[in-house]
């Protein structure tokens, strides 16, 4: 693969990634979430913005490096997972912020945090590298969980 062919794949991964991101960001916490009763060990607002551009920034350069060993005909499994995920991340705030339902949104949160740890399986097994990259958003995934029941039950 030349080095053009590559930077614009890589450029379209990160298209494709924070496009998720920009669905998200449609549908903000407001004045009901800023209502809900929560757990001590919240986050405060500020904090997400920066996490989840680094962790959508190294989920994209995750699925570049699958998807520049031969693209999707090498790699088909792993990189529709990928995006299967990646529309799941974005439901997500839909169904916390949009509709505000907590329940249905930790529903869908159990749904998206398997689907992130098979994505982070089947990348490590192509690409070391691209499944570390996927680590931190497991992590932050697994603690969102957390936090999206802790919501859930605190707010019935």
């Amino acid at each position: 693969m030349d080095n053009r062919h590559a930077v614009t794949g890589l450029a379209v991964w990160l298209l494709v990634t924070f496009s998720a991101a920009g669905f998200g960001s449609l549908f903000t916490p407001g004045d009901w979430y800023g209502h809900l009763a929560k757990p001590s060990w919240t986050p405060p607002d500020w904090v997400f913005g920066p996490v989840w551009t680094v962790l959508y920034a190294c989920m994209a350069v995750s699925a570049w490096l699958i998807w520049k060993r031969g693209g999707f005909a090498h790699a088909f499994i792993p990189l529709t997972l990928f995006l299967i995920q990646l529309v799941l991340n974005a439901a997500w705030s839909w169904f916390f912020f949009g509709l505000k339902s907590p329940g249905l949104a930790f529903g869908e949160i159990v749904v998206l945090w398997s689907a992130v740890l098979l994505t982070v399986i089947l990348f490590w097994r192509e690409n070391m590298v691209a499944g570390i990259l996927l680590i931190p958003y497991l992590g932050w995934s697994t603690f969102a969980l957390a936090l999206n029941f802790s919501l859930w039950r605190m707010n019935i």
